[in-house]
């Protein structure tokens, strides 16, 4: 359990910093609008995957199973 916490709290600082980073340093890039929104949403896309993952595996360390798209 100690383990799962910590490893959630790694996977947490992670997102944070890239997520920082990545606001930081997209205005500096010479892109067109488009581009810029692309990013912006992949960058929340794999945002919310990781924190679904987060959550799923605290899930699972306390003894609940989701079955994710009806697989059993």
């Amino acid at each position: 359990m100690i383990g799962t916490i910590i490893g959630v709290i790694i996977a947490l600082i992670f997102l944070g910093v890239l997520v920082w980073a990545v606001q930081q340093l997209l205005p500096l890039i010479p892109l067109p609008e488009p581009f810029r929104q692309i990013i912006y949403v992949l960058l929340v896309l794999l945002m919310v995957l990781i924190v679904i993952w987060v959550l799923l595996t605290l899930l699972a360390s306390i003894g609940v199973h989701v079955p994710i798209f009806g697989v059993r």
